[in-house]
């Protein structure tokens, strides 16, 4: 017969083990709270990094739609492995793009080029887009020296950031309408589009690559056949019609 006065309740050794549980229980739902987290923040990187190179594919490819050809325009993709494009052109732009002391046409250059910019003691590879107003190309143009007009200078503005590999190549259509690479012997003869392609190091390898070093030979940035399977890698391309033949 129980004691009237004796009240039920959990021992200790039940209330560890209720508390033991409870943590596990704890623990795991943390851990998969994390793991969500991390998620959608490299979602949410991701979706950022692909509506910015979205927009830097757009400004390449307006600038392009409106190239005049010249026998000067650049086209060079050195590199044996991952490409440092170099590319240089003359294209019209509008009287708002250029300032009232170098405009007096239309007619302006664009360059684009890979370039290391050390931020707080840290190297970024960065796009950077030079451009010379109307008033520089024409004195280029009179003294036949337009190649001058692509060399880098210290205006020149950064328009992505992390860009391990940057590739233009020049295109032309077959006789049924396939695109292969420009052979460029007419100089007379503008290509008819300009493969763009960009590899950008999302912010994990971003992180790590710290030095021109490390943006040139570290083995994180792995192979570039493989760059499109790399996790640590974001990679672009579009075919971007060239303007105007001349």
């Amino acid at each position: 017969m129980k004691d009237p006065g004796h009240r039920g309740g959990f021992s200790l050794v039940e209330l560890l083990v209720t508390m033991a549980i409870g943590s596990v229980i704890l623990f795991v739902a943390a851990s998969l709270l994390s793991r969500a987290g991390d998620g959608y923040e490299r979602g949410s990187g991701s979706v950022a990094a692909e509506r910015e190179a979205r927009a830097l594919l757009h400004q390449i490819g307006s600038d392009l739609a409106k190239a005049e050809w010249h026998k000067d325009t650049q086209f060079k993709n050195s590199g044996s492995d991952w490409k440092q494009g170099d590319l240089g052109f003359l294209a019209l732009q509008p009287d708002d793009a250029q300032s009232e002391e170098k405009r007096n046409a239309d007619l302006c250059a664009v360059h684009y080029y890979l370039k290391d910019i050390e931020v707080g003691g840290v190297t970024v590879r960065c796009l950077m887009r030079g451009f010379r107003e109307s008033g520089d190309v024409f004195e280029a143009l009179k003294d036949d020296t337009p190649a001058a007009l692509f060399k880098t200078e210290l205006t020149d503005e950064p328009v992505a950031f992390g860009v391990l590999s940057f590739e233009a190549q020049p295109l032309e259509r077959t006789a049924n309408g396939r695109w292969e690479d420009w052979k460029g012997g007419d100089l007379t003869k503008a290509p008819a589009a300009v493969r763009v392609r960009l590899v950008i190091a999302r912010r994990e390898l971003l992180g790590k690559l710290t030095t021109p070093e490390e943006w040139n030979s570290s083995p994180l940035r792995g192979k570039p056949g493989e760059a499109l399977n790399n996790p640590n890698l974001e990679t672009y391309e579009a075919i971007q019609r060239y303007g105007n033949d001349a």
